[in-house]
């Protein structure tokens, strides 16, 4: 059996209520609400919250909000690793034990089953992994990255500067999505970005960070402008 937790806490210093807020039309949430339930891969989907407000909008979209998140967990330094560890320990006491638990990212409008589904094949498909993430590839290289020095700059990483881009290794990042993981994996604690760990790469033009209002309303012009191009295919 499967569990999803969205972790979605009500406080968010630089965009209020992010969690709540409409995304193009929609809760942020219900994003990855839908594309959780669509994906067909989960028993049960969880949503993690202290707020009332986004639990609402969680039971309206389908989500199941069995507790309120405690207060110990709900600090603006409190990372999503043992708020996920919390909701599996719950589950697990109040309905079962998941063989495989999924923890995605409420602010993942892009997120679609597919890669949800793609993800969880992945981790299936080879026994010595611990987790299956979303990730994706740097625009730039980042061996070629300057840094400000005085009213100038240098290069980060001399050796590099001159080589060209086809010459330097590709370099990924995480996409901030989901992680799939073995239950026990989360509950030891496990490294997520290791070699026990397989990604899941995206296209970029599907992943936004949003965690300021810029990167919210590059989020949603990228958003329209992707449904857009899904209507004319």
């Amino acid at each position: 059996m499967n569990l999803a937790i969205i972790p979605a806490r009500g406080g968010s210093k630089r965009i209020p209520g992010k969690n709540a807020k409409l995304f193009a039309g929609k809760p942020l949430i219900a994003y990855s609400i839908e594309a959780a339930l669509g994906s067909g891969n989960f028993d049960k989907v969880i949503v993690s919250t202290d707020s009332q407000e986004v639990a609402d909008i969680a039971i309206s979209y389908g989500a199941d909000v069995p507790f309120m998140r405690p207060e110990s967990l709900s600090g603006d330094y409190v990372g999503t690793g043992p708020v996920t560890k919390h909701a599996i320990e719950y589950c697990i006491q109040h309905f079962f034990e998941p063989t495989y638990c999924c923890c995605i990212y409420a602010t993942a409008p892009f997120l679609t089953a597919n890669f949800l589904s793609e993800g969880f094949q992945a981790l299936k498909a080879d026994p010595q992994k611990c987790f299956a993430f979303s990730a994706t590839s740097f625009a730039f290289p980042i061996q070629r990255a300057l840094r400000l020095e005085g009213t100038g700059v240098m290069p980060m990483y001399p050796e590099f500067i001159n080589k060209r881009s086809q010459d330097l290794t590709e370099a990924y990042h995480d996409a901030g999505q989901f992680y799939w993981g073995q239950t026990a994996a989360f509950l030891q604690n496990k490294p997520m970005f290791c070699g026990h760990s397989t990604p899941v790469v995206l296209p970029r033009h599907l992943v936004q960070d949003i965690d300021t209002k810029e990167d919210w309303q590059r989020a949603e012009l990228m958003y329209k402008a992707y449904v857009m191009e899904q209507a004319n295919v």
